[in-house]
């Protein structure tokens, strides 16, 4: 069981704002904060999203071929995440739209770079 996945940033203040962007529209904030690592998400809830300067003073890069995919609660909300991470300093990676059958998806980076998605399981997937 995953309890939280963490990206590395080089620019602190502007993953803080991204990430406040997608977590207030995801019902939650953050869950530790400190000079260089905040978390977000509920103690003892889902699993959590951390932004933190790498531990080795190394600069962060994206992994290649690495998302974390953010399970929504509707379709609308999909298109809510997706329009939080735009505003906020992301770029896009595929709008909000069906992706074969029974399952809806949008596909966004935050401003390291790192990928991400918010997705909603339709139906039956085939």
């Amino acid at each position: 069981m995953i309890g939280y996945v963490t990206f590395g940033t080089n620019d602190r203040e502007k993953s803080a704002k991204f990430y406040d962007a997608i977590a207030k529209e995801m019902g939650v904030g953050r869950m530790m904060d400190n000079d260089t690592f905040i978390a977000w998400g509920e103690m003892g809830g889902a699993p959590g999203v951390a932004a933190t300067k790498p531990f080795n003073g190394e600069a962060a890069t994206v992994g290649n071929g690495t998302m974390v995919a953010l399970q929504a609660k509707d379709e609308d909300q999909v298109k809510r995440i997706y329009e939080a991470a735009l505003a906020n300093g992301g770029t896009d990676e595929g709008a909000p739209g069906p992706r074969g059958e029974g399952f809806y998806a949008a596909y966004f980076r935050d401003p390291d770079g790192n990928k991400l998605n918010a997705f909603l399981v339709t139906g039956p997937m085939g």
